[in-house]
């Protein structure tokens, strides 16, 4: 191993120090990233509660020998590779240890209503004159300026009022019809890509200027930029495209489709692959057919190309029919469960399970990070941790305080 792989066996972000006050999804899962990619980074949680997915459930994690034990499974998806410091910022004394971190640190991610944290002294105006080079993200429900600052926001008002679950959904006139919101939270996961985008963005333009930025993203706005056709299709050409349950609104065919034994996906996004489906299908003809040999035809013609495809399809179960269409280079797969994929030979020979131990859990288990770095790889250093499980840890090392001092605050209700 040389030097420089020694100095970034964390990962590629290792030396870097991120101060994390964030809460449920959004903020925590962008840390976490940061986490996997080696930075240290130092959750901040309130007394007694600490972050509000610490109580989200059921489910609830077990111990080794079977007892629910009051840990969500929801907190241990976006918590990994975090240490944890209890500290009360609305006191003088909890507020100036925040600082004091902060002072020092690289990143800065919170996730309070806009306006909350700069109360207490703790926003990027008074922050940045402390730490010129701290790079401060804010994650909120509607940003940081406009009508709806100040508004609370989560990940169904963001998929509601972004226009997503206007094309989410079973189309008018079928049983079930009306909006959905995804089954995801969606617009938290992609609110924790972007602010991770920014941060890294900005990391590399303090590599330059030497000074750090403040990043504002919001749910509301990540959610509506990620609509992409719906919205471009819009703004550009007057169509406002409606619900269409599992069917694609401008590619056909390309959806789920019924065999022996269940569904199965078929995706064919231009003519190519409608060529191969078709002949592996035993139906060269349709090639022909004016009605389905253009992408546009088929569109017009998507009920009948539909129920063609559907009795073409019968005799036949759906592990052969992904088989015999990957053969044929036609974009084909199952509709997976969770238990599917748990054992599913891709996810794990790609090491997308990761297995960490735990001292009254035994092993935790959680998706790995969907980044393949060459030469830097994420890493899996500490399972999500027991609330302030790290204050002493994080005082005595970070800021130099006595175990007198660090009592001290224990006795005051500080941290």
């Amino acid at each position: 191993m040389t030097d420089t792989q020694k100095a970034l066996q964390d990962g590629p972000l290792t030396g870097l120090t991120v101060i994390d006050l964030t809460r449920v999804i959004a903020g925590p899962l962008a840390t976490q990233t940061l986490g996997d990619l080696g930075a240290d980074v130092i959750k901040i949680e309130r007394h007694i509660t600490g972050d509000d997915n610490r109580a989200v459930g059921p489910p609830w994690m077990s111990d080794k020998n079977g007892e629910t034990l009051d840990q969500s499974t929801y907190f241990h998806s976006v918590n990994r590779n975090k240490r944890s410091i209890i500290v009360d910022y609305r006191k003088p004394e909890g507020a100036d240890l925040i600082r004091k971190l902060a002072s020092t640190a690289d990143i800065f991610v919170e996730n309070y209503r806009p306006g909350t944290l700069a109360k207490y002294g703790l926003g990027y105006e008074e922050l940045s004159k402390l730490n010129p080079r701290l790079i401060y993200c804010s994650v909120s429900g509607f940003g940081q300026t406009g009508p709806y600052s100040s508004r609370s926001g989560y990940d169904y008002l963001a998929q509601a009022m972004s226009g997503a679950m206007s094309v989410t959904g079973l189309a008018d006139g079928q049983p079930g019809e009306g909006p959905l919101r995804v089954g995801i939270p969606m617009a938290d996961i992609m609110s924790a890509m972007q602010a991770t985008i920014g941060i890294l963005a900005a990391a590399n333009a303090r590599s330059i200027s030497g000074k750090g930025q403040h990043i504002d993203v919001s749910l509301f706005e990540t959610q509506f930029a990620a609509l992409l056709n719906p919205v471009a299709s819009y703004l550009n050409a007057g169509v406002e495209l409606p619900r269409m349950g599992n069917n694609h609104p401008s590619a056909v065919p390309y959806g789920v489709f019924p065999v022996d034994d269940g569904h199965i996906v078929i995706a064919t996004f231009n003519d190519r692959e409608f060529i191969r489906l078709a002949k592996v299908l035993g139906h060269p003809e349709w090639c022909d057919d004016d009605r389905y040999n253009t992408n546009g035809a088929r569109v017009e013609n998507r009920d009948l190309i539909r129920g063609e495809i559907i009795e073409a399809l019968k005799g036949t179960q759906k592990d052969d029919w992904v088989r015999i269409m990957n053969e044929a280079t036609v974009s084909c797969g199952p509709i997976n469960s969770i238990p599917d994929m748990e054992n599913d030979p891709h996810m794990l020979a790609r090491d997308m399970i990761v297995s960490q131990p735990h001292q009254r859990m035994g092993v935790v288990r959680s998706p790995g990070l969907p980044i393949k770095l060459s030469d830097t790889p994420a890493t899996y250093r500490h399972v999500a941790p027991e609330l302030g499980q790290h204050s002493a840890e994080i005082l005595r090392d970070a800021l130099g305080l006595s175990e007198e001092e660090i009592d001290g605050l224990f006795k005051r209700g500080v941290i």
